[in-house]
């Protein structure tokens, strides 16, 4: 859905901005009696928080064996 592996995404602080928007977002949506978008923006976040914490290698830091396969 979107292209988290991209260079706009490398600085720390966009990338917790990214998920605590879309994660503020879905509890506020959960607050205000909403829970199809509440969990439509739960899932986003924690989607977010996986790829950019716990699977994340900046542009930088890929070898040129993965960079020519991803083109």
């Amino acid at each position: 859905m979107f292209d988290l592996r991209n260079p706009f995404f490398d600085p720390l602080w966009i990338r917790i901005l990214v998920c605590a928007v879309c994660l503020g977002w879905g509890i506020f949506e959960f607050a205000t009696a909403s829970p199809f978008w509440g969990v439509l923006f739960v899932g986003i976040g924690l989607n977010c928080v996986y790829v950019f914490f716990f699977n994340f290698k900046p542009q930088g830091e890929q070898s040129g064996s993965e960079k020519d396969s991803d083109e």
